[in-house]
């Protein structure tokens, strides 16, 4: 078909004379002058929607609707973004890549070409999330804690190996190369794309150019928008849909514009910035919204400074934040060993659509404008218990003796106030066994914000890792410790390890400690995580490293570690000291993450600080000590020494900055990615072959969502492309309640995501398969395998089904229960895997009826997944989480939203109904569709419901059974 923009297809030249073709947004302009006002984000997904106009999943309508984007206008639109890639980490690619491998099964099992199956757009998945400091403190650490990684993770590096050879679009970068937001800053990243030729008549076979966009399955994606690349972190459902080509859809955002004026001063770092910025927009409230940086203050900031900033953006929580293109960037992508025509290309692309540069005041118009003056930022850790509680490095020690007598209720830690400097003597032997060593990982509450959830749901149990480590034992002769102690300190996370200014800087500050005669206690566990091995090149040819596995900072693998709670276990000894006592100890840790309990179960403190801060407390051995006033430790001879006297100068840290961006260091590190991967994943042998065996195994298993698939069915209803697959009627006819919810049922109740309950259905089904408790790991960790999945479904230990009758206190019982109907209606009470299972087999439809905001929290693809594989056709809800709604539709479930006024409480709702859904059959978006209640004693009741599927690719989607088999049958169809 013509585009409905050909006339916006133009030309622009490189420096060299290379010419490439545009959809130009210059050229859009002329038709709508408003969008040389617009915020350059918008710009940026703009151009997607201009590029991707094709009049059914992208329309004219929708160009206009960006185009005409305003500050303060209410926000209903949805836009369908396009994206030009795909980024995964280890913990969520699984999954997406077990739907990939079920779909090239179905091309095999109905005699087509399984290479058609293939991800339309690049898929890179980085492992990093598996890593865990098992080991410390020694310049072997890093080798013995791969060998657990790959020890642990072996079935499921297996089947990545076959995933790498099986299909051209799909790339794997092997474990001990780095965080994955790092390597897409330095390495995956390259700044404009080159796609099919452009037409005869708009310049010849010249190709067309367009910039760089992705989401992630990972909350900090958003890491990349400090290059000007637009892109963010979505759940699994929404990353498949754009690994197949398809929108990702987002409410129309407001963005907030942050102005940086001035300039930083002398002694404070990039950490000390974001944390600045994290407070602010945190106050501000910019949940949802872009925020873009701009003004004379960005222009000064380097690129690793902005990719910090950009880092934090689910902490201040923006959907982005982000950094226009200047020649910042470009300085970046030369240090990062780009290449000059790819440089030249993208330089050249952002000038010719009017996008390069950082705007001043004025030139923009945002929803709102915050103003941050650089010299006023100031040395600061964040913390105890969440990222947004700055405090100034002068007040710390102030700060935790205040709030360890508070209330929980003021943050606080609820301790007698008397009890504060008493200490505790370390038992030799620690606990009477290593099993009793294991702290229990507090639950995380059920609607938690999706950065507090993907701590639990992206790493392995501490119960998991002791059946291959337990802790070393500590000498203990002498060792005492208090409140307030430090016993983890980190240089770790993707946050600051991109940074070389304060990885450097914590260098520095490790060497002018160690020849001052400073030290680190033994016992505090210290750990050095690097972004990118470049990290260990630059720290090694400086010659800090040596000063820094002095203090105990051994690099312990290169991954997402302390940050996620993959910090490993304390000592039994340790362990057991706090616990009896019940101590506050603290973690210092230069990442972004720090809520209670979350880098390690029993330690109640945490702190976020620059690199050189953390090697600071490590020394100092308490965040009880004023570091400002009171020295860190004393050296040789006894002398005092202070933070002062060992804190480099930025002149200090400048003269070795060449050594961190050496282009040719950044080439050939990367080139090993394909030629020297590493011996221990050399030895990972995977199947062999385009399609996947499906060896036996309790973390993969091929997906059941295709079992029934057809390449036609019902082929005189429509086309192909909107054919009719698993939803062959849109009727839902005589189904059963399986369960009656009130308002605010989270996706962490529907699908949870930490450990799994010896009792629970997927624990016994764990236990069949002959696997050891201690074995079970996490549902997040197995999420590549569906029987533990579905089984997962309405798991959640808090989850209440109000089916189910008060006690006699009024109170209602917890779990996962329903009450299944027997074919004559005598109720049953069971899991409601259970029961789900029996209406399977009975042919028995199931609803799922709730109150407002269902589905809120993290965007987690096995709560819609499950939902499917339960049986469940339709949910019908006071509202939705906006999110939740649309992974629904794409694995085929109706979502039904009652009309004002209505709910299952107003209609009487018991559970031993049965209900008919019978929706417009042109199922036209948000139509009225009529829900049919049929009571125990055979009298009717109907009443209208809007229907939830709202826009017309989702008719498609649903039709097709899902996302999935609707893009399976282009594919097969092409």
């Amino acid at each position: 078909m013509n585009h409905a923009f050909a006339h916006t297809l133009k030309t622009f030249h490189t420096a060299s004379g290379k010419t490439g073709l545009f959809h130009s947004l210059p050229a859009l302009a002329k038709q709508y002058p408003g969008i040389a006002r617009l915020p350059v984000s918008i710009r940026i997904v703009l151009e997607s929607v201009l590029r991707n106009c094709d009049g059914r999943k992208v329309t004219p309508a929708h160009v206009e609707q960006l185009a005409n984007w305003r500050p303060s206008a209410a926000r209903t639109d949805e836009i369908p973004f396009v994206v030009a890639r795909v980024v995964l980490q280890d913990f969520t690619g699984v999954p997406l890549l077990a739907d990939l491998a079920a779909m090239r099964s179905t091309a095999a099992r109905l005699g087509r070409d399984v290479s058609a199956i293939e991800p339309l757009v690049p898929v890179d998945l980085v492992v990093d999330h598996s890593i865990m400091v098992d080991h410390y403190g020694q310049k072997n650490s890093l080798d013995l804690n791969m060998k657990l990684e790959f020890q642990r993770n072996r079935e499921r590096y297996e089947f990545m190996k076959w995933g790498m050879q099986a299909f051209s679009t799909f790339g794997v970068v092997p474990p001990g190369f780095g965080i994955v937001h790092q390597v897409n800053l330095e390495y995956l990243a390259r700044g404009v794309h080159r796609g099919k030729s452009g037409t005869a008549n708009a310049g010849g076979a010249a190709p067309v150019y367009y910039p760089d966009t992705l989401v992630g399955t990972d909350s900090h994606t958003t890491m990349i928008n400090g290059i000007g690349v637009v892109g963010w972190g979505v759940g699994g459902i929404e990353a498949e849909a754009a690994m197949l080509g398809q929108p990702v859809y987002i409410l129309t955002p407001d963005v907030v514009g942050f102005e940086l004026t001035g300039r930083m001063r002398e002694g404070c770092t990039a950490t000390d910035l974001v944390l600045t910025v994290t407070e602010i927009l945190r106050r501000h409230k910019v949940v949802g919204k872009f925020v873009e940086f701009f003004g004379e203050g960005t222009r000064t900031l380097a690129l690793p400074d902005r990719a910090t900033i950009a880092n934090m953006a689910p902490e201040y929580g923006a959907t982005m934040g982000f950094f226009p293109v200047d020649d910042k960037t470009i300085d970046y992508f030369k240090g990062t060993g780009r290449s000059k025509a790819e440089i030249e290309a993208f330089e050249a692309y952002f000038r010719a659509q009017g996008l390069f540069g950082v705007p001043v005041a004025g030139q923009i118009d945002y929803s709102q404008v915050i103003t941050l003056d650089l010299g006023t930022v100031t040395p600061s850790l964040a913390g105890p218990k969440r990222p947004q509680d700055r405090i100034e490095l002068g007040q710390v020690a102030s700060q935790f003796t205040s709030l360890f007598s508070k209330p929980n209720s003021d943050n606080g830690f609820n301790r007698p106030a008397a009890l504060l400097h008493t200490r505790s003597g370390i038992q030799a032997g620690g606990a009477a066994s290593p099993a009793a060593a294991v702290p229990r990982n507090p639950p995380t509450p059920a609607g938690a914000a999706r950065m507090v959830v993907e701590m639990e749901s992206n790493k392995p149990t501490l119960a998991a890792a002791h059946s291959e480590a337990l802790p070393a034992t500590l000498a203990t002769r002498g060792i005492t410790i208090g409140n307030g102690d430090v016993l983890i300190a980190a240089i770790t996370s993707c946050t600051n390890t991109s940074n070389p200014s304060v990885l450097l800087a914590a260098g520095l500050l490790a060497k002018k400690a160690v020849e001052a005669g400073l030290k680190v206690q033994p016992h505090i566990k210290t750990s050095l995580a690097p972004g990118s091995r470049i990290v260990t090149e630059y720290l090694t040819q400086t010659g800090l490293l040596p000063y820094l596995e002095k203090l105990g900072f051994a690099v312990a693998g290169y991954g997402c570690t302390t940050c996620i709670g993959n910090a490993g276990d304390l000592t039994p000894e340790i362990n057991e000291a706090i616990t009896a006592n019940d101590l506050v100890c603290a973690a210092v840790l230069s990442g972004n993450r720090n809520f209670e309990a979350r880098i390690h179960p029993n330690l109640k403190a945490n702190f976020l600080a620059s690199p050189p801060l953390v090697v600071a407390y490590a020394i100092a051995g308490t965040v009880l000590k004023d570091l400002m006033t009171e020295p860190v430790g004393q050296g040789k001879g006894g002398k005092d020494v202070y933070l002062g006297d060992i804190w480099p100068t930025s002149e200090e840290i400048h003269a070795l900055m060449k050594f961190a961006m050496n282009g040719k260091a950044f080439r050939d590190n990367y080139a090993r990615v394909g030629t020297e991967p590493g011996k221990l994943w050399e030895k990972i042998k995977g199947v062999q072959g385009a399609t996947y065996t499906w060896p036996a195994s309790t973390y993969i298993a091929q997906p059941p969502f295709f079992d029934s698939f057809a390449i036609n069915s019902i082929a005189d209803k429509r086309d192909l492309a909107g054919a009719v697959g698993q939803n062959e009627t849109e009727t839902v006819h005589s189904a059963r309640i399986m369960a009656l919810f009130g308002d605010s049922i989270t996706t962490d109740h529907i699908s949870p995501a930490g450990s799994i309950k010896e009792n629970s259905p997927a624990g016994q089904w764990l236990l069949s398969q002959g696997v050891m408790k201690a074995d079970f790991n996490s549902y997040g960790a197995r999420r590549g395998h569906h029987e533990v999945m579905m089984r997962g479904t309405f798991a959640n230990v808090r989850i209440k089904n109000l089916m189910l009758p008060p006690g006699p206190d009024g109170s209602r019982e917890e779990g996962g229960l329903t009450l299944y109907r027997h074919p004559k209606g005598q109720p049953e009470k069971m899991f409601i895997y259970d029961a789900a299972m029996k209406y399977l087999a009975a042919g028995v439809p199931t609803v799922i009826f709730a109150g407002e905001e269902y589905g809120t929290g993290s965007s987690r693809d096995w709560a819609a997944k499950g939902t499917q594989l339960l049986g469940i056709k339709a949910v019908v809800a006071r509202s939705f989480e906006r999110i939740h709604r649309s992974n629904l539709v794409g694995m085929g479930v109706l979502p039904l939203q009652f009309k004002a006024g209505d709910s299952w409480e107003t209609l009487g709702l018991r559970g031993d109904e049965t209900i008919d859904v019978i929706p417009a059959p042109d199922l036209r978006p948000q139509s009225e569709a009529q829900l049919v209640i049929t009571r125990a004693d055979g009298s009717q009741q109907a009443l209208e419901v809007t229907l939830r599927i709202d826009t017309p690719v989702e008719v498609d989607y649903y039709r097709a059974g899902g996302i999935l088999p609707y893009v399976l049958r282009q594919l097969l169809a092409a």
